[in-house]
C-alpha cells in the first residue's frame, strides 16, 4: 500500500521553528516531485512548497518563500519542510504529496485531486 505520513507539527511560538516530515512507504518516490501544501479552517487547501525528483530544484509559494526550505533524501524515502520565522497566519494543518507532475511552478496552479498522492496531515499552530 502506498501511503505518506507527516509528522513533526505542534505549537510554537511566532518567530519560531518546525521540521516537518514525510515518510513514504509502499514504493519508492524518487522518480516524483514532492512537495507540501497547507490548509487553514475555512480556507481551500493551499501550494507551499515542491522540490523536484533529483532535490536539486525547488519552487515556493510567495507567501513562505525566504522563510522556509524544502529537501529530500531519497535513499530514506523522506521529504522534509524547515520552517522558520513562522507567522499566526502559517497556523494550518500541512501536508504532503506526491506526483509526477514536472513543471515545478505549476503546482501552484494544482487542485488537490490532481496530485497523484496524500498524506494525512499535521497540526502546525503559531502562537502570538
Amino acid at each position: 500500500q502506498v501511503q505518506l505520513v507527516e509528522s513533526g507539527g505542534g505549537l510554537v511560538q511566532a518567530g519560531g521553528s518546525l521540521r516537518l516530515s514525510c515518510a513514504a512507504s509502499g514504493r519508492t518516490f524518487s522518480s516524483d516531485a514532492m512537495g507540501w501544501f497547507r490548509q487553514a479552517p475555512g480556507k481551500e487547501r493551499e501550494f507551499a512548497a515542491v522540490i523536484n525528483w533529483a532535490g536539486d530544484s525547488t519552487y515556493y509559494a510567495d507567501s513562505v518563500k525566504d522563510r522556509f526550505t524544502i529537501s529530500r533524501d531519497n535513499a530514506k524515502n523522506m521529504v522534509y519542510l524547515q520552517m522558520n520565522s513562522l507567522k499566526p497566519e502559517d497556523t494550518d494543518v500541512y501536508y504532503c504529496a506526491a506526483s509526477h507532475h514536472p513543471y515545478l511552478s505549476g503546482w501552484r496552479y494544482l487542485s488537490p485531486a490532481q496530485l497523484d498522492y496524500w498524506g494525512q496531515g499535521t497540526q502546525v499552530t503559531v502562537s502570538s
